[in-house]
C-alpha cells in the first residue's frame, strides 16, 4: 500500500515504515504527525485518486528526529571587480517513520 501526501508545498510518496525527510514540522522526537493532505492511495490493484483529496484518508507517522542537510555553499563572484562572496547553508528537516495509512 501507498500514498501521496503534501507537506511543506511538496508532495511526497509514502509507504508504511518507510523514512521521509521533510521541510521542518513544530514536532518532538517520539511524537505522533496525522496528515489529512493525501491525495492518492494505492494498493493491491486499486487506486484511489483525491480530487484534490481522498476523502477521510489520513497518514500517520512518527517524528524520528529533528536534522539538518548537508551543508550547500553558495558562491558570488563578479569578474574583474575583485567581489567574491562565499556563504554556506544547511536546511533543518524532520524525519519521519510512516506507521500507517488509514484509506476511508
Amino acid at each position: 500500500m501507498f500514498a501521496v501526501i503534501r507537506t511543506g508545498g511538496k508532495q511526497y510518496r509514502v509507504a508504511p515504515q518507510g523514512i521521509l525527510k521533510v521541510e521542518k514540522l513544530e514536532a518532538e522526537a517520539g511524537s505522533t504527525i496525522t496528515f489529512s493532505d493525501v491525495l492518492m492511495v494505492g494498493g493491491e490493484g486499486s487506486l484511489t485518486v483525491g480530487a484534490p483529496l481522498v476523502a477521510g484518508a489520513t497518514v500517520t507517522a512518527t517524528v524520528v528526529a529533528q536534522d539538518r542537510l548537508p551543508k550547500i555553499i553558495i558562491f558570488k563572484k563578479r569578474r574583474r571587480q575583485n567581489s567574491r562572496r562565499k556563504n554556506g547553508h544547511r536546511q533543518p528537516v524532520t524525519v519521519l517513520r510512516i506507521d500507517a495509512i488509514n484509506a476511508a
